[in-house]
């Protein structure tokens, strides 16, 4: 809680270059970007950093396979390379990994043609994958023995990417790179308003946990909010060529329903896609894709018995997956763009692409749209627009994203391999405690290493079946700016996603976790979190 309270304080002590507002995917990439290339900056959220549609994704970075069908080569082209980059750049984070997919008998397209499509995606992904492969009926099942073939015609394999771990983890760490290049962030402070006067932005903003007023100084303003980049602009009184309409996707979490570590993928009901996604050791199924009016939104039981219905359709299961197997839900808005006052035309058809409008005269940013895949293209974009306003780039050059280099990598397992740290890996977990650590905390992960070796206990798991130890705590309160302890178990990790609500409620060591993370404040923070549910 300390790194929050100094930042806060350090909000109303300068001019910033540059303040983000919105720390979703887009602010977190675009902050990280501009930071590291030497602009002072400033990023604020409303709420928890990647606390709306950052952290209800289906945890690909995919090139859209999807949109090949609409004939949208350009933006398949511009993700597959992003995808490309990002997997480089990531590589314990975004790996590759196989998907699955049936065709069934009478759908729109015969399943030879589907999979032409999947092998002119190959094409178009520089073959940085492995190929596509036909399936028949009787491969598929071979292959899987839990899908039901009874209604297909054939199917396909092909390659793309996934997050190994967490969305909101992944878009949390731009956020600590922007603050490692000397960014000022703080999660739940809100904009109450802005005026530009003399060339420069006077930002009104509140605090959330104790509702005070907050000034902040800028050149420039980055409008990152996500779903609710319209109602900002409304808001500071800026009009542009582009606004959102909003689609509801849902995902259910439930036990692991097979035991590969492919993506399984189907054509739902509704005509789009619908995947069974590995979790560690839980399965991620959805998704949902729904017009809805506003950003505020939930779900519901038609949204429940929807993904329901259409698992217990293609997949052979034991018993058919009822409301008592859903372990956690996932739901989130995507902000789609519409330019002018074009209408939405065929709603499932619309783009998922990205824009960016400039108002160069009042230095203010608008980021509509956007997907995790294409993060790196944003946090570009966002730079290059900026200096285009006047922003000064001491560090143009700047590289500001990647896990460290190999020699950092090595030096951490070499390190981990002589202190026997895999040893310590819980039963059930998933991956070594090596691998693990390395993906979450890159460089700082060596910091934990030295408190395990002080302290073995520092490599215990607090809470079952968490795959979380102490030290991570002790890193994740003093660096990660935990302000309320679901923003621990949902977002800096994924445990309120494969762990029963009632199971973390019960777990020895979760008033142990709480006084780490929040000291004096831990039975506060407990109770509020449990309320909430």
């Amino acid at each position: 809680m300390l790194l929050r309270q100094n930042n806060l304080a350090e909000l109303e002590q300068q001019t910033f270059d540059v303040l983000v507002i919105g720390g979703g995917i887009n602010g977190a990439a675009g902050a990280a970007a501009i930071a590291a290339k030497g602009a002072r900056v400033a990023l604020i959220d409303r709420g928890d950093f990647a606390g709306a549609s950052s952290s209800h994704s289906s945890n690909l970075a995919w090139g859209g396979i999807k949109y090949m069908e609409n004939l949208e080569f350009l933006l398949v082209n511009k993700l597959c390379k992003s995808r490309n980059t990002l997997a480089e750049a990531y590589p314990s984070t975004v790996q590759e990994i196989r998907f699955l997919t049936t065709i069934n008998k009478g759908f729109r397209f015969p399943a030879f043609l589907v999979f032409l499509g999947a092998l002119l995606y190959w094409l178009i992904g520089r073959c940085s994958t492995r190929p596509p492969k036909y399936r028949t009926r009787k491969r598929i099942k071979a292959l899987e023995r839990r899908i039901d073939v009874t209604a297909a015609a054939a199917g396909l394999e092909y390659s793309d990417c996934y997050l190994q771990d967490n969305d909101a983890r992944f878009v949390f760490n731009f956020v600590r790179t922007a603050m490692n290049y000397g960014a000022i962030a703080a999660n739940y402070v809100s904009l109450a308003g802005a005026k530009r006067r003399n060339g420069i932005w006077e930002v009104s903003a509140k605090d959330e946990i104790d509702g005070r007023r907050i000034s902040i100084r800028c050149k420039a303003l980055v409008n990152a909010a996500g779903a609710y980049v319209d109602k900002v602009n409304e808001l500071i009184g800026q009009r542009t060529d582009h606004h959102h309409v909003y689609s509801k996707g849902v995902h259910l979490i439930v036990d692991k329903l097979v035991d590969s570590s492919r993506i399984l993928a189907f054509f739902a009901s509704d005509g789009r896609l619908f995947f069974v996604i590995p979790m560690g050791a839980k399965t991620c199924i959805g998704t949902t894709d729904t017009r809805v009016e506003t950003p505020q939104t939930e779900i519901t039981q038609e949204d429940r018995q929807f993904v329901l219905d259409n698992i217990n359709t293609v997949m052979d299961l034991p018993e058919p997956l009822t409301v008592a197997d859903i372990i956690a839900e996932r739901c989130g808005v995507r902000p789609l763009v519409v330019e002018g006052d074009e209408g939405e035309g065929d709603w499932l058809a619309l783009s998922r692409k990205h824009a960016i409008d400039v108002n160069a005269a009042d230095c203010c940013l608008s980021v509509f749209g956007g997907k995790l895949t294409d993060c790196l293209h944003v946090g570009a974009e966002v730079a290059a627009a900026l200096e285009r306003c006047g922003i000064d780039f001491p560090f143009a050059q700047q590289r500001w994203y990647g896990e460290p280099p190999d020699a950092v990598r090595d030096e951490f397992f070499h390190q981990a391999e002589l202190m026997q740290l895999d040893a310590m890996t819980d039963e059930l977990a998933s991956e070594p405690l090596s691998q693990r650590l390395w993906r979450r905390y890159g460089l700082n992960a060596i910091e934990l290493l030295d408190q395990i070796r002080r302290d073995p206990r520092q490599g215990d798991i607090l809470i079952q079946n968490s795959e979380y130890v102490r030290c991570e705590l002790h890193y994740v309160a003093e660096k990660e700016m935990v302000t309320k302890l679901e923003d621990f178990l949902r977002r800096r990790s994924k445990i309120s996603q494969v762990v029963r609500r009632e199971i973390i409620e019960n777990s020895p060591g979760l008033s142990e976790a709480c006084q780490i993370l929040f000291g004096d404040m831990a039975e506060e923070k407990l109770h509020e979190w449990v309320s909430a549910a």
